[in-house]
């Protein structure tokens, strides 16, 4: 090869080299400027969303107090979805719409019973996001185990409803919700139907907003007692932001890891710190008292701020929070202040192994009704005719001077009340 033929090799493998370079400048300019486009859209539709959201909020807050008292619904349909669990699609009886609710929000139920001597209140969360039509709940069958009577609200609601009965309810209420103002990511923490709330707020997210990232961890004992599996895994297959993670704590026959969970045991703090990218999530939990306290306490010491961990339990067992209580337990050796029933004409000592009021007044067969045990409710609202009173946490729902929620009060003093 002589000079001339190296020079123009040299030269045509110079031209191939910028004209790749050319090609790769190109290239990267229309992914850039696709990119560009691509974001813009993202922005857009966000910005649409959060009107949207915020239009939402803004009609939540218009419809908010709209319904007093009971409200008359019809029983549209039951739906089993596993062993001991269904739902109960409820519809009003006066065709009227439906107010909308904050998703994680409980339903209380006012019901006369067979047997009772005076009606019955429960609260059950809801279990879908609000839609226009119907509200939902889903209840487990409580069954009798060695020591305690089985469920007497849930056992109604599975062995004496039917399609079509009419039940008296109050509005949505309770201050475990899910902020649909807010895009910042979240961890659901469930155990048994205390997927009722997480599976309304992972819905209210799936529809409104879908780039918000969640990671929902699930605790039950195998695929018989897996309440909205098929559901959750179809949200899972179409929302890529959702990071899905059954806890099976004792398989069944047939169960396949890999399949039916992911996890062997309970949701724990460790599994948490394996799966998690960080601990800067808002946290929602809800289920057994010993899976929240502990989940409560491991959250704290890994560095999640007290303001970032939301909790609901219904029934008498609560979460001790670090933070300082509203009120403190009789100090040993203190003269138990003496509670007054000025409608039964009974009077009964405040005993230090007694959490409130109510424990009071259902020990001395006092008719006091009740319906969540936490503070939310207000079912339990009594009348103070004398005496104070303190709180054992924050009541959940509004409170007039004068009154208390005995379920989450203790007696400063002798005190006597309305009952």
């Amino acid at each position: 090869m002589n000079l001339s033929d190296i020079l123009a090799f040299g030269g045509g493998v110079l031209l191939l080299l910028v004209a790749m370079q050319l090609v790769v400048l190109f290239y990267t300019s229309v992914r850039r400027a696709s990119a560009v486009r691509m974001q813009r859209r993202l922005d857009s539709d966000l910005f649409s969303r959060r009107i949207a959201l915020a239009s939402m909020q803004l009609k939540r807050q218009e419809q908010a107090g709209s319904w007093s008292g009971t409200r008359k619904f019809q029983i549209e349909k039951i739906v089993k979805e596993c062993d001991e669990v269904a739902s109960f699609y409820l519809t009003p009886h006066d065709k009227k719409p439906l107010p909308i609710f904050l998703p994680g929000q409980f339903l209380t139920f006012d019901l006369n019973i067979p047997g009772q001597r005076s009606r019955v209140a429960r609260c059950y969360s809801l279990s879908d996001r609000p839609l226009p039509d119907y509200y939902r709940v889903t209840i487990k069958q409580v069954p009798a185990t060695a020591g305690n009577k089985p469920g007497l609200v849930s056992n109604h609601f599975h062995t004496s409803l039917k399609q079509g009965d009419i039940l008296d309810i109050r509005a949505p209420g309770g201050g475990f919700y899910l902020n649909v103002n807010h895009l910042t990511p979240v961890v659901l923490l469930a155990g048994g139907v205390g997927i009722t709330p997480m599976v309304s707020m992972l819905n209210e997210i799936t529809a409104m907003s879908p780039q918000r990232e969640v990671w929902l961890f699930y605790c039950v004992r195998n695929s018989k007692d897996h309440i909205f599996k098929e559901h959750l895994e179809r949200v899972a297959r179409e929302n890529p932001m959702l990071h899905l993670h059954n806890c099976y704590s004792k398989a069944g026959e047939g169960d396949a890891k890999g399949q039916q969970y992911q996890h062997e045991g309970r949701v724990t703090l460790e599994l948490l710190k394996s799966e998690l990218p960080s601990n800067n999530f808002d946290y929602f939990m809800c289920g057994p008292g010993a899976m929240m306290q502990d989940m409560h306490e491991g959250l704290l010491a890994w560095g999640v701020p007290e303001e970032k961990i939301h909790m609901e339990a219904f029934g008498p067992a609560s979460v001790k929070r670090t933070a300082a209580p509203t009120s403190a337990a009789p100090e040993a050796g203190a003269v138990a202040p003496k509670v007054n029933f000025s409608k039964t004409g009974r009077e009964a000592a405040f005993g230090k192994d007694l959490d409130s009021l109510l424990d009071l007044a259902l020990a001395e067969s006092i008719p006091i009704s009740y319906g969540c045990r936490s503070g939310n409710c207000g079912t339990c609202k009594t009348a103070i005719k004398s005496g104070k009173i303190k709180y054992r946490k924050n009541p959940g729902c509004d409170v007039e001077t004068g009154s208390c929620l005995t379920c989450i009060a203790i007696p400063d003093g002798d005190i006597a009340l309305d009952a």
